[in-house]
């Protein structure tokens, strides 16, 4: 296990060429980070989303995921990391500047919300784009809830360049299309992340307690740390249990990520697929729509996945069409807690990381091994509600290991991408990263998710004042330093071109909704067909 691959081997032996070694620069990395509203008294902002921040619908940086008060802030695809790491604090500098006293959350897992009824779900005007949009998430409410929707979460995106997956296709001689081997490349790194994302977990987890009111009654298995807080004491992430992001309908779904087609047909098959519970509350009610189809899915995008492989698309264009069309262009990483000690979320050392542990996956063998699936599940499983409990293991190829030594040789080999990138770079930040990642595992104290419970422990051991506390000092960080005067210019005129894109859409739609959703619903099956 502590050998590298020979493919890996050889992908690195290529690339660290100096002829070569320019490619690795050329791929794109991006951020969306979640977080929630609250008011002065750390209760959920019953505001409506502020209309300098522009129009949720159509602004590129700022929008909203669920509910009205979640925000999401998207930054552009970069070569460097640290690049969109500055866009996203910039971000959040703009956005302080319109929020008057309300504060952004700094925890993944929610505040303490109000009853269901005064969450609002997320509202994007009267285009039908942004109608279906709105109806989507009020299917979410009726099939999920609205407090697990008010979850917050780090996205990270990433991609290798064109180039390079061309010129590993050229030495390798694989047949086919450019197109074909690229797809088939992410695909391979997806199947490896999701065997090693328990050690991100581990790394990076940051949810190991949430406020007590947040289960609403649900049966559950955590400890009371406090009079408003529950948690396991060894958990990582309690976010990516099944108290967190769970779906009892999506349990059964088989989702196949052993090629881009059966990945396309599997998750095609789930958004046609009836479901009774779901038929039950039927498409309206009271002439109002309430979901878009009572089918196990909706969208392909409710099917909740760790990682997704994913294209730019455009306004209205749906995701498995544009795949089918098109192939993958990048992966987009979904299980990253938001980090609470740090003010946009995540800090350059972590994004370093992932950079490196990325790339290990792209460029390792991936073979296919179609009942390794629920090992990767149960390993993942047992991080997220276990990750720091001595002598935890986990099963790798059919055998128990210690989860610090299958975490020590996983980082020695990704050791070998951290040079790699380093050696392109020209700095030690990947290895410095890489040295921080190990000390966690030699001292599970230095873990996030321990550092928050110490930490709690100085605010009374409460979930909620130590959220605030975190919230607030942030806050005062970015208002203490506003953006320069041309990059706030560039804001403005952003929020002011995104209601102006959000007007025009509601101007020029045609026809009524109702219409407009059955060809969106039709529209899978027939852009999955045309591109497979």
């Amino acid at each position: 296990m502590n050998q590298l691959s020979t493919l890996l081997n050889q992908r690195v032996a290529l690339l660290v060429q100096p002829t070569h070694r320019a490619l690795l620069g050329l791929g794109l990395h991006g951020i969306e980070r979640e977080t929630l509203r609250v008011d002065p008294a750390a209760r959920l902002a019953a505001t409506a989303h502020p209309a300098a921040l522009g129009a949720a619908l159509t602004h590129p940086l700022i929008t909203t995921d669920y509910a009205e008060a979640l925000m999401e802030f998207v930054t552009s695809a970069e070569p460097d990391i640290a690049t969109a790491l500055d866009e996203l604090d910039a971000v959040h500098r703009f956005t302080y500047g319109k929020l008057g006293d309300e504060l952004l959350w700094s925890q993944s897992m929610p505040c303490d919300l109000p009853p269901e009824s005064e969450i609002d779900i997320a509202g994007y005007g009267t285009s039908h784009i942004g109608m279906l949009k709105h109806v989507y998430r009020r299917g979410l409410a009726l099939r999920y809830g609205k407090a697990m929707q008010c979850i917050a979460g780090i996205h990270y995106n990433f991609s290798l360049s064109e180039d390079l997956w061309a010129l590993l296709k050229e030495r390798e001689g694989v047949p086919g299309s450019q197109r074909d081997f690229q797809s088939a490349s992410y695909f391979a790194l997806i199947r490896n992340f999701r065997r090693y994302s328990w050690l991100l977990m581990y790394l990076f987890g940051a949810s190991p307690a949430l406020a007590s009111s947040f289960l609403r009654g649900r049966a559950h298995q955590l400890e009371v740390l406090s009079a408003d807080t529950l948690y396991l004491p060894h958990a990582t992430s309690l976010r990516m249990s099944d108290l967190g992001y769970q779906s009892d309908a999506q349990a059964a779904l088989s989702v196949q990520f052993d090629n881009i087609d059966n990945y396309i047909r599997s998750l095609t098959r789930a958004v046609g697929q009836p479901y009774a519970p779901y038929a039950q509350i039927g498409t309206r009610r009271n002439g109002q729509w309430v979901q878009l189809s009572t089918n196990l899915l909706q969208i392909e995008n409710e099917y909740y996945s760790t990682i997704r492989p994913k294209r730019v698309i455009g306004i209205g264009e749906r995701a498995l069409g544009a795949l089918a069309a098109r192939g993958v262009q990048y992966v987009e990483v979904r299980c990253l807690d938001v980090d609470p000690f740090e003010p946009v979320g995540i800090s350059l050392e972590t994004a370093r990381f992932m950079d490196a542990f990325l790339l290990y996956c792209a460029l390792d063998d991936s073979p296919l091994s179609p009942d390794r699936g629920a090992a990767d599940t149960e390993n993942f499983s047992r991080t997220v509600t276990a990750g720091r409990q001595p002598g935890l293991m986990l099963t790798h190829d059919g055998q128990s290991i210690g989860l610090q030594a299958w975490a020590h040789r996983l980082l020695d080999q990704i050791g070998v991408t951290a040079a790699l990138l380093d050696a392109h770079a020209g700095t030690t930040a990947h290895a410095d990263s890489l040295a921080a990642q190990r000390a966690k595992v030699q001292d599970v104290a230095l873990t996030p998710s321990a550092r928050v419970l110490a930490a709690m422990r100085d605010e009374g051991n409460s979930f909620t004042a130590f959220g605030m506390r975190q919230s607030q000092a942030h806050a005062a960080r970015f208002r203490a330093t506003p953006i320069s005067a041309a990059r706030q210019a560039a804001f403005e005129e952003s929020v002011t071109q995104s209601i102006a894109q959000r007007i025009e859409l509601e101007a020029s739609q045609q026809g009524d909704f109702d219409t407009f959703v059955e060809a969106y619903r039709a529209s899978v099956r027939d852009e999955a067909q045309a591109g497979a």
